[in-house]
């Protein structure tokens, strides 16, 4: 018997118990509950109990935001050049400045959140995703390494940091506040996740060959401050997986009063008119929920009411027409003893 012939049996030998155990052979005591009537509507009434709270506890939360949504990408295209704007917004010796007033509904606690929103704008196409280079953006020795960057990897042979589309196309809108002809500071300080500004750019990384924020193209970056400090780009990296998205641009840190007007000068550069696309400046407050969004309280809703109605049915149906767990007489031959 050779050595091979001995270590199967040996295996053999020690599998031998765990093959033939009662966990193998599905032998172990188990439990298989019984969903009578009473277990059924107990259930189906536990769920709406918890849910129907919980909705219209965020539905409330959802409805006590504040918030202010002005359109203004038509709007800020002198009537001259509404037929077309795509050379307005090309043209560089065209005023982009655009002054309007927006009228506070209720009041808004601080801190308010300033937003940009894009529609049509799709940050999740699988080419524009992937034009990125990670290890250049955090690390100052990998300033030459562009792979993955295509088309916006390099200027004049000059390798450009960042690369890529993501950050070619940054946006290039800004927003200045005042009420009562009093300036109305807007904070851009910790409106980026901590996580990206400490891990994901890198402290000692500083752009270089970026575009120089022309008409094609988007912002252009401050080239003595390293891409850490640079929260505006962050944000925008964080890619959108929706084509309609909000990017957080400041937040505004005192109160504002009901009926008050907010004149905004707005700088409208960002091209969105080459691809049907449409800007909002958004101005909101947060609830311990977050933002405006009544999707998840009615989704609680629908579901806790959905489950009382049919608890209601149930338990209806249960005591019009009772039914004997187990009861034989409603077995097929029984029912029917000649077999037809």
């Amino acid at each position: 018997m050779n050595s091979g012939t001995v270590a199967g049996l040996w295996l053999r030998l020690l599998l031998l118990p765990l093959l033939h155990s009662r966990f193998t052979q599905q032998e172990l005591p188990a439990c298989k509950p019984i969903l009578t009537p009473q277990w059924v509507i107990s259930a189906f009434a536990v769920v709406s109990i918890i849910f129907v709270p919980i909705g219209v506890a965020s539905l409330l939360a959802s409805r006590d935001v504040v918030e202010i949504v002005y359109r203004y990408d038509s709007d800020c295209v002198p009537a001259s050049w509404a037929s077309d704007k795509l050379a307005y917004i090309q043209n560089p010796n065209i005023s982009k400045t655009c002054t309007r007033t927006l009228t506070v509904p209720k009041r808004m606690k601080s801190p308010i959140y300033v937003y940009y929103q894009l529609d049509n704008f799709y940050q999740n196409h699988r080419r524009y995703v992937k034009s990125r280079n990670d290890w250049q953006l955090r690390d100052a020795s990998k300033a030459n390494d562009t792979s993955g960057c295509d088309p916006e990897d390099a200027a004049g042979g000059n390798p450009i940091v960042p690369c890529g589309l993501i950050a070619w196309s940054l946006f290039n809108d800004t927003y200045r506040f005042t009420v009562s002809n009093s300036n109305l500071p807007v904070n851009k300080k910790g409106i980026s996740w901590k996580s990206d500004r400490d891990h994901k750019f890198g402290k000692d990384v500083y752009p270089r060959n970026f575009q120089n924020g022309t008409v094609i193209g988007g912002a252009k970056l401050n080239s003595s401050i390293p891409l850490s400090e640079q929260e505006d780009l962050i944000v925008w990296m964080r890619t959108a997986a929706l084509p309609t998205f909000r990017k957080l641009y400041g937040k505004i840190e005192v109160d504002l009063q009901a009926n008050q007007t907010i004149t905004v000068t707005i700088e409208n550069y960002y091209n969105t008119y080459e691809f049907g696309g449409k800007k909002k400046l958004v101005l909101s407050t947060a609830s311990w929920l977050g933002g405006k969004n009544d999707f998840l309280g009615l989704a609680y809703l629908i579901v806790g009411g959905l489950c009382f109605f049919l608890a209601a049915v149930f338990t209806i149906i249960y005591l019009v027409k009772p039914r004997k767990l187990g009861d034989p007489t409603y077995l097929s031959w029984n029912r029917n003893p000649g077999g037809h």
